[in-house]
């Protein structure tokens, strides 16, 4: 059961292409958006969709598959996990970033 801990499956389309850092220590990571569509009928029976955008970050090998694979518009699937950062923007106003680090990817 500790790995449904913390577990997050999504299947969607990339919003954008991948933007790969490279750090001083040799450490690679990407990141990207990924779009997720739901559709519903509501009390009229009229069509109703939405789309949840949500941050991606992809590290080592994972970050390799990414920059060479997954381009704006592609549709994938993921897994990983859910987690939270803040930092300061440059007027000092704390900001917060939800994001799902990446450790599986699957190409369609």
């Amino acid at each position: 059961m500790s790995t449904l801990r913390n577990s997050v499956r999504l299947i969607g389309r990339v919003g954008n292409n991948p933007e790969k850092k490279t750090f001083e220590n040799g450490n690679k990571l990407v990141s990207c958006s990924l779009a997720t569509n739901e559709v519903y009928y509501n009390d009229k029976n009229e069509k109703v969709e939405t789309t949840q955008w949500h941050n991606l970050v992809a590290w080592g090998k994972v970050a390799d598959i990414f920059e060479k694979y997954v381009e704006k518009g592609k549709e994938i699937a993921i897994s990983g996990k859910l987690t939270y950062r803040s930092y300061d923007d440059k007027d000092g106003i704390k900001r917060y970033v939800t994001e799902i680090v990446v450790d599986e990817v699957v190409l369609f």
